[in-house]
């Protein structure tokens, strides 16, 4: 059997923490950095929306680019990009489809839910250094997420190559097919769903609890990521055992239910339960999402596959964290989680439906499959 914790996974997960540490210094700061420039509160939220569907809109291409000139290489080039102008979507695209080489096919969940805490551990830390290190200077923030981006690219540096062909670089390879992955963009849309109530979720949730007298007003995010970080310890696992597809229903109600359950949240205990069931939804669906979805598609397609569901999965976010303050200017906060739980409820029928329309219809499933036990193959 293949192992999964391997030195190249233990590489990669550095690799992954090296990214978000530098992301996460980067976003929280921005609106301090804008409103003392003279900018107001509308454009730092402007900015923070365009970066995230700058990302989730180049996607779709930088993943299927990695396809064709590799994943390591991709990651080579664009850690170094990176130092001058961001580049996120080709780093996680590309590191995404890196990693399923790396991961066995019947621990894919599994292996997707462990590489994920190194998401969560550097999410957790670095708004707190980058605010940390803003107090010294703009400049010094800069330089330090500058020489982190090189740390990203001294680790790409040391990957070894990628295994498979669709990495040589040919006329026909680059420019010939189709770039973008329509069935994958198409079924990854139930993600959209979801991440629309997390985008506002996320960017008003420390403002809810403040007007609702909830201490302290990050209670919502300790409890997510606590959460979060111990139920991947066993979500993927469970999700390559009773299969991707019946694990993934759950995780999609609990988000839904999640989402509600902050809306009606009145006390701290309150969101305190609200936060784990979303926690319990929300970050284990991903792993069980890709696991499934990957089936279906051809090795050598695995980048544009990861580019479609990031720029699903982006975009949900981005309009989520626009329209909810809009919604809440109209209706209030608890209206606006309300509409993001209502828009959740329909990821079911929605992938139920795509899956149907875009994946099993006249679906040729790529030889690797075969080596995905069958209560964790597509019919599960």
């Amino acid at each position: 059997m293949k192992p999964l914790l391997t030195p190249r996974f233990f590489m990669m997960c550095g690799f992954t923490f090296t990214v978000f540490l530098s992301l996460f210094q980067l976003l929280p700061v921005a609106p301090f950095r804008i409103l003392d420039m003279g900018g107001s509160t509308g454009v730092a939220g402007l900015f923070l929306g365009v970066l995230t569907y700058a990302s989730a809109l180049s996607a779709p291409v930088t993943g299927a680019l990695a396809d064709r000139i590799g994943k390591r290489r991709m990651l080579l080039i664009t850690s170094l990009a990176i130092a001058c102008f961001s580049f996120w979507s080709g780093l996680l695209s590309a590191s995404s489809a890196y990693m399923t080489e790396v991961i066995p096919e019947d621990r894919r969940a599994e292996g997707i839910g462990y590489w994920g805490m190194s998401t969560m551990l550097a999410t957790a830390v670095a708004p707190a250094v980058g605010l940390w290190v803003y107090h010294r200077g703009w400049v010094w923030l800069c330089a330090g997420i500058a020489a982190l981006n090189l740390v990203m690219a001294a680790i790409a540096w040391r990957l070894p190559p990628d295994s498979t062909v669709a990495a040589r670089i040919t006329r026909d390879r680059f420019f010939g097919g189709s770039l973008v992955e329509w069935r994958v963009v198409a079924v990854a849309l139930a993600l959209f769903l979801c991440s629309f109530g997390y985008g506002g979720l996320m960017t008003f949730v420390a403002l809810f609890s403040d007007r609702s007298g909830i201490t302290p007003k990050s209670i919502f995010f300790t409890a997510f990521a606590l959460t979060v970080l111990v139920t991947r310890l066993f979500s993927g696992r469970l999700a390559d055992r009773v299969g991707h597809k019946r694990f993934l229903m759950p995780c999609l109600a609990l988000t839904t239910l999640g989402l509600g359950a902050t809306a009606l949240a009145q006390t701290r205990a309150q969101l305190i339960v609200a936060a784990a069931v979303f926690g319990l939804g929300f970050g284990s669906q991903y792993p069980a999402f890709v696991g499934h979805v990957l089936n279906f598609v051809d090795p050598h397609r695995r980048g544009a596959a990861f580019g479609g569901i990031l720029a699903a999965f982006d975009t949900g976010i981005g309009t989520g964290s626009i329209a909810a303050g809009w919604i809440a200017e109209q209706v209030g906060l608890r209206g606006a989680f309300g509409v993001g739980a209502a828009l959740s409820a329909f990821s079911i029928p929605y992938f139920l439906w795509a899956e149907r329309r875009f994946l099993l219809r006249g679906a040729q499933l790529p030889t690797s499959v075969e080596a995905v036990p069958a209560d964790s193959g597509p019919m599960a």
